[in-house]
């Protein structure tokens, strides 16, 4: 992976600095495995708006994402990696033995002609899908499930990872991409390694219309808004606007707002560091 800083030939490529994408192997999506995408621009089905900020954006096609990894000890070979509009990370498309074709999050360092396997009895290398009991100590993975058969859902975005601390029981100790220590049942899968794409956190898009392009519309600070419209808006010239807080009155920066009664508070060994 490596990024591209662009000469400042016009205002908007002056900062820009974009992925050079030379990982990607193909700008074909494989067409058994794509859907449609519906946009809403934040509206309901009663065209009433219900997320702000919201709207316009390329047009997408949904790839469909293997979570569940569940054709087991059948061995898969990678045919290409593929970018994917819908996520950060880039996406690996795999040739099962038997014919199957399926997409996968792509690790770090997976490469075409790479074959990969999950289940039980497989070698803890890059890419594969194993138990959370079978995984070595140390071992850095992602893709995680919280429940055994539910699909990953933990350490999907690019350059995130988590790391098996130990065993105790049932539960298998996971540090997690917030810093976080939690108990996860043993008989959870997760893949190994850490997810491609790590440098996307230091891409700049350079001008307001790439957001756009991403289907993002400016944002407006509750500041600058009327009192009716906000708790920090109004007021005579610039005035700090009270407490920070949320439109609906929720104060922000550093206000805890988990339940104290949450199923899984019982599950974390150690909170994520503030």
């Amino acid at each position: 992976m490596g990024l591209r800083k662009l000469k400042p030939m016009t205002p908007g490529q002056r900062h820009k600095i974009i992925s050079d994408f030379n990982s990607v192997t193909t700008d074909k999506p494989e067409k058994s495995l794509i859907a449609s995408k519906k946009k809403s621009g934040g509206r309901n089905n009663d065209g009433k708006m219900t997320m702000r900020y919201l709207g316009g954006g390329h047009k997408k096609r949904y790839r469909i994402i293997d979570f569940k990894r569940n054709k087991h000890n059948i061995p898969a070979t990678v045919k290409s990696i593929e970018y994917d509009p819908n996520r950060s990370a880039r996406i690996a498309l795999l040739y099962y033995k038997d014919g199957e074709k399926r997409y996968i999050i792509a690790p770090e360092g997976l490469k075409v002609g790479d074959v990969v396997e999950s289940g039980k009895g497989v070698a803890p290398n890059v890419g594969n899908a194993m138990f959370l009991s079978d995984i070595p100590l140390g071992t850095v993975i992602h893709n995680i499930e919280l429940n055994p058969g539910k699909g990953a859902s933990i350490a999907r975005s690019a350059g995130t990872y988590a790391q098996l601390n130990a065993r105790d029981g049932k539960y298998a100790i996971v540090k997690m991409p917030s810093g976080e220590t939690r108990m996860i049942l043993i008989t959870c899968l997760a893949t190994i390694g850490s997810v491609s794409n790590s440098e996307h956190n230091l891409i700049v898009s350079g001008k307001a219309g790439r957001s756009r392009w991403l289907g993002r519309r400016p944002r407006v600070r509750g500041v600058v808004m009327n009192p009716v419209d906000h708790p920090m808006g109004g007021g005579e010239g610039r005035s700090s606007g009270g407490h920070p807080r949320s439109r609906k009155g929720l104060p922000a920066k550093g206000y805890k707002t988990r339940s104290k009664t949450k199923y899984s508070n019982r599950l974390i060994v150690e909170k994520r560091k503030k």
